[in-house]
């Protein structure tokens, strides 16, 4: 246990929590950490911070300090691609060790968390993250907790797996179809090759073909399993995915062999989304807002097809819980980890 002693009584006894120091705008840390010897020149910074009593540890056998606990719960929740430092302030951070896609898992996350006193806090699900960023933090309520809930976290974790790893983001061949009578016919210029390239290029992957073909069922059907046959391993299909009479894409999809997963999305922008499997390939159906909006449901989805993920329309439907963007410019992504 923790017992509370007078500044004056604690010359030469060992402090048992981190104090911290705070100046506003200029500083924020731990002056004395737990283990430091009270000497009598501390008692008057202790004292300028507000600290006219201290605790000195007294652990009983079924009791685990803060910094302990922390790092028996970091070393239970982590998995592959994530690494953590020691304890400050009470407080363990876990960071990805390589650029991935972060998976939470959020069941486990909420049963942790509804323990008592345990506290796990994360990014959200799917965040695409580099090497060294921070994407989970935790600690404990109290200055210490019992073996019993740190024993119950790690039984937790033995049994439904790890609560977090990064996931590596593989290299892929992407194909691209672009349909519309329009931008085949040199009416206008193509805009989606661009958009598509250069975030297929910031996850590491590669453009192998690019076709461009007018709104025509047989043709667009016919360049899917061209892009296929030359060994895509992503296929993006971009236009012809409104309602418009024209606008004959789905079919071209479904001609080619392809099953439709989803057709529609609950996220906005990207509303008129299509998940579909050619035969293990995975085409992604882009709607015209992606040329328009830095970000929208393909950016979700895209990194994870990428990294090997098999998205299903209940993943899709999901997505409406924190889909709808209001373009604020605070973040990349549609599912606004400011407003979710």
């Amino acid at each position: 246990m923790l017992r509370k002693v007078e500044l004056d009584e604690a010359i030469g006894m060992v402090l048992g929590h981190d104090v911290t120091k705070v100046i506003p705008g200029k500083f924020k840390g731990p002056i004395f950490r737990r283990g430091h010897i009270i000497k009598k020149k501390d008692i008057p910074e202790l004292l300028s911070i507000g600290k006219e009593h201290i605790y000195v540890m007294e652990l009983g056998k079924e009791e685990i300090h803060e910094e302990e606990a922390a790092l028996r719960i970091a070393r239970a929740i982590s998995g592959s691609g994530i690494e953590f430092d020691q304890p400050s302030e009470g407080r363990v951070n876990l960071k990805a060790t390589i650029p991935g896609l972060l998976k939470i898992n959020v069941g486990l996350l909420e049963a942790i968390n509804s323990i008592g006193e345990i506290l796990v806090t994360t990014r959200h699900s799917n965040t695409v993250c580099s090497a060294g960023m921070e994407v989970v933090a935790t600690k404990i309520v109290p200055l210490f907790t019992t073996q019993s809930k740190l024993n119950k976290i790690e039984k937790m974790c033995q049994r439904e797996g790890k609560l977090v790893e990064v996931l590596p983001i593989k290299k892929r061949r992407v194909g691209v179809v672009i349909t519309g009578n329009e931008v085949f016919k040199g009416r206008i210029e193509d805009k989606f090759g661009e958009v598509i390239k250069r975030k297929a290029e910031a996850l590491g992957s590669v453009i192998n073909q690019q076709i461009i073909v007018s709104d025509d069922v047989d043709l667009i059907a016919q360049a899917i399993n061209e892009v296929k046959t030359k060994g895509s391993e992503v296929i993006v299909v971009c236009g012809g995915l409104s309602v418009d009479p024209d606008d004959v894409t789905v079919e071209g999809v479904e001609k080619s062999g392809a099953e439709i997963i989803s057709y529609g999305a609950p996220v906005m922008p990207g509303a008129m989304f299509l998940l579909a499997m050619l035969k293990g390939i995975p085409i992604l159906g882009t709607p015209g807002a992606v040329i328009y909006n830095p970000a929208t449901i393909f950016d979700l989805i895209f990194p994870r097809v990428l990294a090997g993920e098999e998205i299903r329309r209940e993943d899709i439907i999901k997505l409406g819980h924190g889909g709808l963007c209001l373009q604020c410019g605070k973040c990349s992504f549609p599912i606004c980890p400011f407003g979710k």
